[in-house]
């Protein structure tokens, strides 16, 4: 019987050998076929013989195309059938499917932690070797992962797959889409086990904890400052290196930090995507809508400690230290003057440029301080906001009032 069993698998092992074997003679990797040898080929020659007809993209596969596709067909095939969510490549939904069942069974063997799936074991074992084998070839910036390479190439290409189908709105990263959908939602389904907040994308829970540690890992090796963030360290070493690289397309203008550039931006367009739900009065930051909510509350949260005085705004707070301390940190360049509020120091260039930003929507008038608008418009509207608390006469200008004042005085300016 034993000699029976040993001649069937010599026979089995001869046929395996007597299957034809193909070779790469690049790599020399084996290939069950030639058309799999053909396809292997391509990772070597960088051959992509397979086109979206819809946006252009080249593939190597056939089936790489076909799934391709999905992103702008909306199609999602693989559906689970514990919980009913659908998806569109095979690798999503089998990766998803491990969170019913477990199952991890690739464990990295420098720390011993375990993953569902084999790329995510061996992209894990980056952080391990500290290898990043994926280069931009147009910056040459490394990651780690190919998708991350994937992601950051559109910031040269501007290309923006991902469109959400409530509002239009484009993105180049998927994960940004996803998070943008919470907006139309309102679902935060991310929780801080310490305070209870709640929050719609991971990575703010993670930022967030930050805040009860008070851990600050990211350090500047110029000065030495510490951030809870790396994004805020990259950020604050464009202070040093004066890198500003977001660009206004219309005015030319360049700011080190992106929402800066998109707040700029409403000086263009005069969009305010920020309501006051108490007043219906709008506004094109959302600091400023909750520095104006303060209005209509009386609340005044930032307190001096040295003369008592309360502010409702952090800037004019800051601003306010500075009669104190007598600091004047902000400087023209120009003319050498210095300044303790930014207010005064924005508006004071204007002097210098001959630049008029605040322009008035009902007669196209233009000033160089937004107040200035502000007073301006009351010749349209005929408020008289300042009101004499003897004869009750109003005025459109407190100037006004103070010279009318001087009547009942029975003096003279």
């Amino acid at each position: 019987m034993s000699h029976l069993k040993d001649s069937l698998f010599s026979e089995e092992m001869a046929k395996e050998r007597e299957k034809p074997s193909y070779s790469c003679d690049i790599c020399k990797k084996s290939l069950s076929s030639q058309g799999n040898l053909n396809v292997h080929k391509r990772i070597h020659t960088g051959e992509k013989p397979h086109q979206c007809d819809i946006c252009g993209k080249s593939f190597s596969e056939k089936g790489t195309l076909d799934t391709h596709k999905y992103i702008h067909t909306g199609e999602r095939p693989h559906k689970c059938d514990i919980c009913g969510k659908s998806f569109s490549y095979t690798s999503s939904f089998n990766k998803h499917k491990n969170i019913h069942t477990g199952v991890k069974p690739y464990n990295c063997d420098v720390c011993g932690k375990s993953f569902s799936q084999k790329s995510g074991l061996a992209t894990h074992k980056y952080i391990h070797t500290g290898e990043k084998p994926y280069t931009c070839d147009i910056c040459s910036k490394s990651f780690s992962l190919r998708k991350n390479l994937a992601d950051h190439r559109r910031i040269h290409t501007g290309e923006k797959p991902y469109q959400c189908d409530i509002c239009g709105k484009s993105f180049s990263q998927k994960n940004s889409l996803t998070s943008h959908k919470y907006s139309h939602t309102g679902e935060k389904r991310y929780y801080c086990d310490v305070c209870g907040k709640s929050f719609s994308q991971k990575c703010n829970v993670t930022s967030h904890k930050i805040i009860h540690t008070g851990e600050k890992p990211h350090c500047c090796d110029i000065c030495g400052k510490s951030f809870s963030l790396g994004s805020r360290l990259t950020i604050h070493i464009r202070i040093h290196t004066g890198e500003k690289p977001y660009h206004c397309d219309i005015c030319g203008k360049s700011f080190n930090v992106k929402h800066m550039l998109v707040e700029h931006g409403r000086i263009h367009t005069r969009e305010k995507p920020y309501h006051c739900d108490t007043c219906g009065k709008s506004f094109s930051r959302k600091g400023t809508l909750n520095q104006h909510k303060s209005i209509h509350t009386g609340e005044k949260r930032y307190h001096c400690d040295i003369c008592d005085k309360s502010f409702s705004g952090k800037n004019n707070f800051a601003d306010h230290i500075y009669i104190h301390t007598g600091e004047k940190p902000y400087h023209c360049d120009i003319c050498g003057k210095s300044f303790s509020y930014r207010t005064g120091f924005t508006t004071h260039k204007f002097m210098h440029t001959g630049q008029k930003p605040h322009q008035c929507d009902i007669c196209g008038m233009s000033f160089s301080q937004k107040r200035s608008v502000a007073i301006h418009r009351r010749i349209h509207t005929g408020e008289k906001p300042f009101h004499c608390d003897i004869c009750d006469k109003s005025f459109s200008y407190r100037s006004a009032l103070t010279r009318h004042k001087y009547i009942h005085r029975s003096e003279k300016p």
